[in-house]
């Protein structure tokens, strides 16, 4: 099993896909299902039962009081990672993470593997390990990789999905529009350490536009067999 050793402050691409390339997503119930256990597994006092909270979740993007209710407030006081962007593709998924206390990202990981292949196993009446392995890390250790992850994360999957091509903003499963247009998660998502090197959203739609090079992710070990 892979060793991960995280530093404080530093963020991490992180990612993984389903087990002999399998499907990991079915379905949009399945996608929520992933978002909201990434979102809640954020905190160090998490809040149990994720298929519960699915729907607060999704009535946040309406109503951002729903998480001002005391319930919820207690998960933004002690944070362990930093999301700041992510994309679910049909047998994978990317995420950017920040380190923000020991073991934060091995704990949002553990939690929501564990969660989600329970979820998987019960609906779709199967048994077993439902990712490739526990997961992979890069560090990102340059802010030249930052960024450009960024476009390949964001621009270059849903690209990859025919239905989506040219239409990769609206894709709903990557986090590129809460970049471009409004932040649908507010607190759950911050995306600010990229967005803050661009004058505007519009400039960051520009370099997602003409300033990706796949030369510049595979000299930073980008693996590309994830499909």
């Amino acid at each position: 099993m892979q060793e991960h050793i995280f530093t404080l402050d530093e963020y991490y691409h992180i990612y993984n896909r389903g087990i002999e390339k399998r499907l990991i997503f079915l379905d949009d119930a399945d996608r929520w299902r992933f978002l909201t256990t990434l979102f809640m597994f954020q905190w160090e006092n998490y809040l149990s039962r994720p298929g519960d909270l699915v729907s607060v979740i999704q009535h946040s993007m309406s109503d951002k009081t729903i998480l001002e209710k005391s319930a919820y407030k207690k998960l933004f006081l002690s944070r362990v990672v930093e999301l700041v962007c992510f994309c679910f593709m049909p047998n994978h998924f990317h995420l950017i993470l920040k380190e923000l206390k020991n073991s934060g990202i091995s704990l949002l990981m553990q939690r929501v593997g564990n969660s989600y292949t329970k979820y998987f196993n019960a609906k779709y009446a199967r048994k077993g390990h439902l990712f490739e392995n526990r997961f992979q890390s890069i560090h990102i250790d340059k802010n030249e990789y930052l960024t450009h992850l960024s476009v390949y994360i964001h621009f270059t999957n849903p690209s990859e999905l025919p239905e989506w091509r040219g239409k990769e903003i609206q894709y709903p499963w990557s986090s590129l529009q809460d970049f471009l247009l409004v932040n649908r998660w507010e607190r759950f998502l911050s995306p600010a350490i990229i967005l803050d090197q661009f004058e505007s959203k519009e400039e960051y739609k520009m370099f997602l536009d003409d300033g990706y090079t796949e030369n510049i992710l595979e000299n930073y070990r980008l693996i590309h067999n994830q499909h």
